[in-house]
């Protein structure tokens, strides 16, 4: 016959610890939960810790500072998601860490009733007593919680609503992450632009959710999804004169020019401009600089003919000049600008503008370019 002991004696003779790893009279509860490095951006995936701001031990909450790490760019510092005791540091000052892995560990306060299966080190034992008790307070949670959540009452705790009311933010509006669709702490400051956005990151059970609601698409018909709008008139006329183009040699040349005495002349001309009714830019000026060029290189002023493989030298210097109209970007010229004085290629380009915002201009206005000038406007070049 088996000896009888009384839980006393079987406390004395043989003390908890001596089978505590052996027997469990419950599961063990999973509270400690790893920290992870998030994505800081611009494509970093590993920093340098600079400092820890905490230990082994220590006791922290939410947002709380952890540590300094330092990427090729720039120095962040790393605050805290939870309330709880550091258990374990990943890295020592001056270790590298890597974005998505462990940074340290932490024995978490479960005030949300949350038991992510994170990593756990933690092995206790209780009675059935208290086993019973503390499975009909979390029955009571989830009801209470499922309630909640059926009457359209946000899911937050006070320290969250206090937040939220002193910052006069709905809560309905807050996007939630916590376990059950719980709004946290983050989530308003996040919300509140605090934080940057994507440093919450969801509970599992709302990612798998989200998961199983996700359901593949039809792959989308790139010819329904298309719309084909024929060229026709001036337009499919420039985009065959812009691709004859490409195929002259091209080369580019940058100066700068001190025009300060032509902003004197101009000024001096506007006033009998006016008199003949012509709007005087400084485009004509530029047009009649460009022929008294063409005058000196007259080689910049040629074509090519391909079928008897020559060069034609033009001594008629249409120039065209690019410009903005209702049916789109159009280059028309102004005809034999070496024979004109400023006020005329004024007056000519003028009716040009005026042709071209009517839709009036004529194939005459863009035959027989020989040079061609645009002005980027606002940059104020030529």
């Amino acid at each position: 016959m088996l000896p009888m002991f009384s839980l006393k004696q079987l406390n004395s003779k043989y003390p908890p610890h001596a089978f505590g790893r052996a027997l469990h009279t419950t599961a063990a509860l999973d509270r400690v939960v790893s920290f992870h490095l998030s994505d800081i951006g611009e494509g970093i995936r590993e920093v340098t810790v600079k400092e820890w701001y905490v230990k082994v031990g220590d006791v922290v909450e939410q947002f709380d500072n952890l540590c300094e790490v330092q990427s090729d760019k720039a120095s962040v510092t790393i605050t805290s998601r939870y309330d709880g005791k550091i258990v374990k540091l990943h890295h020592d000052v001056d270790g590298v860490a890597l974005v998505g892995k462990p940074l340290l560990d932490f024995d978490v306060v479960d005030e949300e009733g949350d038991d992510s299966g994170s990593s756990s080190s933690s092995d206790s034992s209780s009675s059935d007593e208290e086993d019973t008790k503390a499975a009909a307070q979390q029955a009571g949670q989830v009801a209470a919680a499922a309630a909640t959540a059926a009457s359209g009452k946000v899911l937050a705790t006070p320290a969250v609503r206090r937040i939220a009311m002193e910052n006069k933010v709905d809560l309905s509006k807050v996007p939630a992450t916590g376990r059950n669709g719980r709004v946290l702490k983050g989530d308003v400051l996040e919300f509140l632009e605090v934080i940057p956005k994507g440093t919450v990151k969801p509970h599992p059970s709302l990612v798998a959710k989200e998961q199983r609601k996700a359901e593949p698409t039809a792959p989308l018909d790139l010819k329904q999804a298309e719309t084909v709008v024929p060229l026709k008139g001036v337009a499919k006329a420039m985009v065959r004169s812009m691709t004859d183009a490409l195929k002259i040699p091209h080369f580019a040349y940058c100066d700068e020019v001190d025009v300060t005495r032509l902003v004197t002349v101009r000024a001096e001309l506007k006033e009998e401009a006016a008199a003949r009714g012509v709007k005087l830019t400084y485009m004509p000026f530029f047009l009649k600089a460009a022929s008294n060029a063409l005058l000196q290189h007259p080689i910049l002023n040629s074509s090519f003919d391909e079928s008897s493989e020559s060069v034609i030298y033009k001594r008629y210097h249409n120039i065209s000049v690019a410009m903005q109209t209702p049916q789109g970007l159009v280059v028309p010229n102004v005809k034999n600008v070496e024979q004109k004085s400023i006020l005329q290629i004024a007056q000519d380009l003028n009716a040009l503008q005026e042709r071209g915002a009517k839709g009036a201009l004529t194939p005459n206005d863009f035959a027989n370019g020989t040079f061609a000038l645009s002005n980027i406007g606002i940059v104020r070049t030529v």
